[in-house]
Formats: C-alpha cells, structure tokens, sequence
C-alpha cells in the first residue's frame, strides 16, 4: 500500500471511530499547537519549535496537516507492527505487569520515536482521535541513536 493511500485510510478510519462515539465532525475547526521536535525530527524540519495550525483538532488531523507540509511520516509513523516493535535480547514476561496501550496497526510510531501530547504518550491518551486544545505542546520525538 502507498502512503498516500495509508494516509487516506488511516484518516477514515478516525473519522468512522469519531462518528461511532458521536463525537461532532472537526472539519473547519482551526487549531494552533506549539511543536516541539527532537533528533531526526528536529533535523528534518530545520527548526527546534514552531507554532502549527492545521484544519482539526485532533492529534491524528495535526499530524496529516504537518506531514504534507514536512516529510517525516516514515521518521515517526509505523506502517507495520513489525516496524513498530523493538527487537531487544530479553524475553518479556508472558503477563506485562501495569496497564499497556497501544494505537492500531498503521497509527503506531515507530519504535524509537513517539509523539507526546503536553509531555504524556499519545498511546496513553487516546491514540491519533485525542483532542487537541489551543497551544498544545506536541513533541516528535525520534532521538539519534549511536551504536559501537
């Protein structure tokens, strides 16, 4: 599947979740969020903060908006669950002790990148639908990693 066509998906598929819960459509919404991006991110964008305004006021609509504008959807966005999981050399428990969430296939992050709403994961609030509010701090995190 292309991008572009994840994208369109990935962005009907939020808006059917809204319209199951019978949230109100956010289409001519306006929404100014500080961004704050960090490593490959930072790097990619040119700029260490920046006021955004997109048409929304979800993150999920945040992010369609800033990735037409700046290419760092593969920098932060995993297609697959497989890019999405990280590799380590531990075996985890087979009961994960506290509670665990993550977004559906196709709106997790990569695995070292995340994307933080006023400092807390998004996979803990609710996922790419989470409301977004005037001068929210959006962090795209994606850190430069060095390894041997």
């Amino acid at each position: 599947m292309e991008t572009k066509d994840i994208e369109e998906a990935s962005g009907a598929d939020r808006t059917a979740r809204r319209a199951e819960r019978g949230e109100p459509e956010t289409e001519g919404t306006e929404t100014t969020v500080e961004v704050r991006p960090t490593g490959r991110v930072r790097k990619a964008i040119g700029e260490p903060r920046l006021e955004f305004s997109f048409e929304g006021s979800t993150l999920g609509d945040f992010l369609d908006a800033l990735f037409t504008e700046y290419d760092v959807r593969e920098l932060l966005i995993a297609e697959t669950e497989a890019e999405a999981t990280a590799h380590g050399w531990a075996t985890p428990p087979e009961e994960l002790p506290g509670t665990w969430s993550k977004n559906p296939e196709g709106e997790q992050t990569r695995a070292y990148a995340r994307v933080t709403i006023n400092g807390r994961f998004n996979e803990n609030l609710n996922g790419l639908d989470t409301e977004l509010e005037e001068g929210d701090r959006i962090g795209l995190l994606y850190p430069f990693m060095f390894c041997c």
